[in-house]
Protein backbone atom coordinates (compact mmCIF):
# COMPACT_ATOMS: atom_id res chain seq x y z
CA UNK A 1 0.00 0.00 0.00
CA UNK A 2 2.84 2.41 0.87
CA UNK A 3 4.58 1.67 -2.44
CA UNK A 4 1.33 2.11 -4.37
CA UNK A 5 0.60 5.48 -2.74
CA UNK A 6 4.15 6.67 -3.45
CA UNK A 7 3.89 5.57 -7.10
CA UNK A 8 0.45 7.15 -7.52
CA UNK A 9 1.56 10.52 -6.11
CA UNK A 10 4.71 10.59 -8.29
CA UNK A 11 2.69 9.72 -11.42
CA UNK A 12 0.03 12.31 -10.56
CA UNK A 13 2.57 15.12 -10.18
CA UNK A 14 4.29 14.05 -13.41
CA UNK A 15 0.99 14.16 -15.30
CA UNK A 16 -0.63 17.34 -13.93
CA UNK A 17 -0.19 19.14 -17.27
CA UNK A 18 -1.35 16.15 -19.29
CA UNK A 19 -5.11 16.51 -19.84
CA UNK A 20 -5.33 13.13 -21.61
CA UNK A 21 -3.71 11.34 -18.66
CA UNK A 22 -6.03 13.08 -16.16
CA UNK A 23 -9.00 12.07 -18.31
CA UNK A 24 -7.81 8.46 -18.36
CA UNK A 25 -7.30 8.63 -14.57
CA UNK A 26 -10.88 9.63 -13.74
CA UNK A 27 -12.65 7.71 -16.53
CA UNK A 28 -10.83 4.39 -16.10
CA UNK A 29 -8.11 4.42 -13.41
CA UNK A 30 -4.39 3.77 -13.08
CA UNK A 31 -2.64 0.49 -13.89
CA UNK A 32 0.05 -0.54 -11.37
CA UNK A 33 2.35 -3.32 -12.55
CA UNK A 34 4.37 -5.32 -10.04
CA UNK A 35 7.32 -7.21 -11.53
CA UNK A 36 8.47 -10.11 -9.36
CA UNK A 37 11.66 -12.16 -9.82
CA UNK A 38 10.94 -14.83 -7.19
CA UNK A 39 11.66 -18.49 -7.86
CA UNK A 40 8.95 -21.15 -7.46
CA UNK A 41 11.17 -23.22 -5.20
CA UNK A 42 11.44 -23.64 -1.42
CA UNK A 43 10.57 -20.62 0.78
CA UNK A 44 10.12 -18.22 -2.13
CA UNK A 45 6.93 -20.07 -3.16
CA UNK A 46 5.32 -18.87 0.08
CA UNK A 47 6.53 -15.32 -0.56
CA UNK A 48 5.03 -15.38 -4.06
CA UNK A 49 1.71 -16.71 -2.73
CA UNK A 50 1.59 -13.88 -0.16
CA UNK A 51 2.56 -11.32 -2.78
CA UNK A 52 -0.20 -12.47 -5.11
CA UNK A 53 -2.86 -11.92 -2.43
CA UNK A 54 -1.39 -8.61 -1.25
CA UNK A 55 -1.29 -7.17 -4.75
CA UNK A 56 -4.75 -8.48 -5.62
CA UNK A 57 -6.09 -6.73 -2.49
CA UNK A 58 -4.90 -3.39 -3.89
CA UNK A 59 -7.97 -3.49 -6.15
CA UNK A 60 -9.85 -2.33 -3.05
CA UNK A 61 -7.79 0.87 -2.78
CA UNK A 62 -9.35 4.10 -4.08
CA UNK A 63 -7.68 7.50 -4.38
CA UNK A 64 -9.34 10.84 -3.73
CA UNK A 65 -7.64 14.11 -4.63
CA UNK A 66 -8.40 17.00 -2.27
CA UNK A 67 -7.44 20.66 -1.95
CA UNK A 68 -4.82 21.32 0.72
CA UNK A 69 -5.60 24.04 3.28
CA UNK A 70 -2.10 25.52 2.88
CA UNK A 71 1.03 24.79 0.83
CA UNK A 72 2.87 23.58 3.94
CA UNK A 73 4.57 20.22 3.22
CA UNK A 74 2.82 18.61 6.19
CA UNK A 75 -0.54 19.50 4.64
CA UNK A 76 0.45 17.74 1.41
CA UNK A 77 1.04 14.31 2.96
CA UNK A 78 -1.34 11.57 1.72
CA UNK A 79 -3.55 9.97 4.38
CA UNK A 80 -5.18 6.54 4.46
CA UNK A 81 -8.55 5.68 5.97
CA UNK A 82 -10.73 2.59 5.92
CA UNK A 83 -10.13 -1.13 6.45
CA UNK A 84 -8.55 -3.94 4.50
CA UNK A 85 -11.68 -4.54 2.41
CA UNK A 86 -11.81 -0.89 1.33
CA UNK A 87 -9.12 1.77 1.70
CA UNK A 88 -9.44 5.38 0.59
CA UNK A 89 -6.22 7.37 0.16
CA UNK A 90 -6.60 11.15 0.20
CA UNK A 91 -3.97 13.01 -1.78
CA UNK A 92 -3.97 16.78 -1.03
CA UNK A 93 -2.68 19.10 -3.75
CA UNK A 94 -1.71 22.79 -3.45
CA UNK A 95 -4.65 25.11 -4.18
CA UNK A 96 -3.17 26.55 -7.40
CA UNK A 97 -2.63 23.06 -8.86
CA UNK A 98 -5.97 21.68 -7.60
CA UNK A 99 -7.91 24.37 -9.48
CA UNK A 100 -6.47 23.19 -12.83
CA UNK A 101 -7.84 19.62 -12.47
CA UNK A 102 -10.89 18.26 -14.35
CA UNK A 103 -14.21 18.91 -12.58
CA UNK A 104 -14.80 15.20 -11.90
CA UNK A 105 -11.57 14.96 -9.90
CA UNK A 106 -12.18 18.28 -8.09
CA UNK A 107 -15.63 17.05 -7.07
CA UNK A 108 -14.02 14.12 -5.25
CA UNK A 109 -14.58 11.25 -7.70
CA UNK A 110 -12.83 8.14 -6.35
CA UNK A 111 -10.02 7.01 -8.65
CA UNK A 112 -9.48 3.29 -9.19
CA UNK A 113 -6.30 1.25 -9.37
CA UNK A 114 -5.74 -1.87 -11.49
CA UNK A 115 -2.86 -3.84 -9.92
CA UNK A 116 -1.22 -6.59 -11.97
CA UNK A 117 1.57 -9.00 -11.01
CA UNK A 118 3.92 -10.81 -13.38
CA UNK A 119 6.52 -13.22 -12.04
CA UNK A 120 9.49 -14.88 -13.74
CA UNK A 121 12.00 -16.69 -11.53
CA UNK A 122 15.53 -16.10 -12.83
CA UNK A 123 18.04 -17.49 -10.31
CA UNK A 124 19.61 -20.95 -9.93
CA UNK A 125 16.76 -22.07 -7.63
CA UNK A 126 14.35 -21.50 -10.52
CA UNK A 127 16.51 -23.84 -12.63
CA UNK A 128 15.90 -26.54 -9.98
CA UNK A 129 12.16 -25.74 -9.90
CA UNK A 130 11.88 -26.08 -13.69
CA UNK A 131 13.79 -29.37 -13.82
CA UNK A 132 12.46 -31.16 -10.75
CA UNK A 133 9.71 -29.01 -9.21
CA UNK A 134 6.49 -27.24 -10.11
CA UNK A 135 6.07 -23.86 -11.82
CA UNK A 136 2.27 -23.96 -12.08
CA UNK A 137 1.89 -21.10 -9.52
CA UNK A 138 3.93 -18.76 -11.74
CA UNK A 139 2.03 -19.85 -14.87
CA UNK A 140 -1.36 -19.29 -13.20
CA UNK A 141 -0.38 -15.83 -11.86
CA UNK A 142 0.92 -14.67 -15.24
CA UNK A 143 -2.13 -15.92 -17.13
CA UNK A 144 -4.61 -14.40 -14.67
CA UNK A 145 -2.88 -11.01 -14.62
CA UNK A 146 -2.52 -10.95 -18.39
CA UNK A 147 -6.33 -11.17 -18.54
CA UNK A 148 -6.65 -8.22 -16.09
CA UNK A 149 -4.21 -6.12 -18.16
CA UNK A 150 -6.02 -6.99 -21.39
CA UNK A 151 -9.39 -6.02 -19.85
CA UNK A 152 -7.89 -2.71 -18.65
CA UNK A 153 -6.63 -1.93 -22.16
CA UNK A 154 -10.05 -2.75 -23.61
CA UNK A 155 -11.74 -0.32 -21.18
CA UNK A 156 -9.18 2.41 -21.92
CA UNK A 157 -9.64 1.98 -25.68
CA UNK A 158 -13.42 2.37 -25.24
CA UNK A 159 -13.22 5.53 -23.10
CA UNK A 160 -10.05 7.36 -24.17
CA UNK A 161 -8.78 7.99 -27.75
CA UNK A 162 -5.75 5.71 -28.17
CA UNK A 163 -3.76 8.49 -29.87
CA UNK A 164 -3.77 10.22 -26.45
CA UNK A 165 -1.58 7.47 -24.97
CA UNK A 166 2.22 7.95 -24.96
CA UNK A 167 3.95 6.72 -28.11
CA UNK A 168 7.67 6.05 -27.79
CA UNK A 169 9.89 5.82 -30.83
CA UNK A 170 10.19 2.50 -32.70
CA UNK A 171 7.64 0.78 -30.51
CA UNK A 172 5.00 -1.72 -31.50
CA UNK A 173 1.27 -1.09 -31.29
CA UNK A 174 -0.18 -1.88 -27.80
CA UNK A 175 -2.59 -4.43 -29.28
CA UNK A 176 0.33 -6.30 -30.84
CA UNK A 177 2.28 -6.10 -27.57
CA UNK A 178 -0.70 -7.65 -25.75
CA UNK A 179 -0.81 -10.46 -28.32
CA UNK A 180 2.93 -11.05 -27.74
CA UNK A 181 2.40 -11.11 -23.98
CA UNK A 182 -0.57 -13.50 -24.30
CA UNK A 183 1.57 -15.81 -26.44
CA UNK A 184 4.48 -15.71 -23.98
CA UNK A 185 2.43 -16.48 -20.86
CA UNK A 186 1.19 -19.76 -22.39
CA UNK A 187 4.50 -20.75 -24.04
CA UNK A 188 6.51 -23.37 -22.15
CA UNK A 189 9.88 -21.66 -22.07
CA UNK A 190 12.40 -21.62 -19.24
CA UNK A 191 13.05 -18.29 -17.50
CA UNK A 192 11.01 -16.42 -20.09
CA UNK A 193 12.01 -12.83 -19.24
CA UNK A 194 10.23 -11.67 -22.41
CA UNK A 195 7.07 -11.70 -20.24
CA UNK A 196 8.55 -9.02 -17.97
CA UNK A 197 9.88 -6.90 -20.83
CA UNK A 198 6.63 -6.89 -22.79
CA UNK A 199 4.46 -6.33 -19.67
CA UNK A 200 6.69 -3.42 -18.62
CA UNK A 201 6.46 -1.83 -22.07
CA UNK A 202 2.67 -2.16 -22.10
CA UNK A 203 2.44 -0.61 -18.64
CA UNK A 204 4.50 2.43 -19.69
CA UNK A 205 2.45 2.81 -22.87
CA UNK A 206 -0.71 2.83 -20.73
CA UNK A 207 0.56 5.65 -18.47
CA UNK A 208 0.99 3.15 -15.63
CA UNK A 209 3.35 2.85 -12.66
CA UNK A 210 5.82 -0.01 -12.16
CA UNK A 211 7.43 -1.78 -9.23
CA UNK A 212 10.20 -4.40 -9.29
CA UNK A 213 11.27 -6.75 -6.51
CA UNK A 214 12.73 -10.17 -5.74
CA UNK A 215 13.32 -11.76 -2.31
CA UNK A 216 15.39 -8.97 -0.75
CA UNK A 217 15.20 -6.40 -3.61
CA UNK A 218 19.02 -6.38 -3.92
CA UNK A 219 20.80 -8.52 -6.51
CA UNK A 220 18.11 -9.70 -8.93
CA UNK A 221 16.19 -6.44 -8.61
CA UNK A 222 19.24 -4.24 -9.23
CA UNK A 223 20.15 -6.27 -12.34
CA UNK A 224 16.61 -5.83 -13.67
CA UNK A 225 16.32 -2.13 -12.81
CA UNK A 226 19.68 -1.13 -14.31
CA UNK A 227 18.92 -3.03 -17.52
CA UNK A 228 15.54 -1.29 -17.76
CA UNK A 229 17.10 2.12 -17.12
CA UNK A 230 19.54 1.58 -19.98
CA UNK A 231 16.72 0.40 -22.26
CA UNK A 232 14.76 3.57 -21.44
CA UNK A 233 17.82 5.71 -22.18
CA UNK A 234 18.19 3.95 -25.54
CA UNK A 235 14.50 3.95 -26.52
CA UNK A 236 13.40 7.35 -25.22
CA UNK A 237 16.52 9.46 -24.73
CA UNK A 238 18.67 8.60 -27.77
CA UNK A 239 21.43 6.69 -25.96
CA UNK A 240 23.61 5.27 -28.74
CA UNK A 241 23.64 1.46 -28.95
CA UNK A 242 27.44 1.66 -28.91
CA UNK A 243 27.34 2.98 -25.34
CA UNK A 244 24.62 0.65 -24.03
CA UNK A 245 26.90 -1.93 -22.37
CA UNK A 246 29.21 0.79 -21.02
CA UNK A 247 26.28 2.66 -19.42
CA UNK A 248 24.94 -0.62 -18.00
CA UNK A 249 28.30 -1.54 -16.45
CA UNK A 250 28.64 1.97 -15.01
CA UNK A 251 25.19 1.80 -13.33
CA UNK A 252 25.85 -1.66 -11.95
CA UNK A 253 29.17 -0.62 -10.43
Amino acid sequence: LAALVCGFVMRLYAGLQDKDFLRQLHLVGLVAQFESLLSTYSEEIGMLEDMEVGISDLQKVMFKITEAKTDDLRELQPSVCGRRDHYTVEVPLPQVIFQTLPEEIKEGKLLRVFPVLFNVGINEQQTIAERFGDISLQERINQKNFEILEAYYKTVSEKVPLECLPCFQTQTDIKELLEMLGHNVVTKKRKNVEILWVAGTICRRLNGIRFTSCKSAKDRTSMSVTLEQCALLRDEHQLSKDFFVRALDCMRR
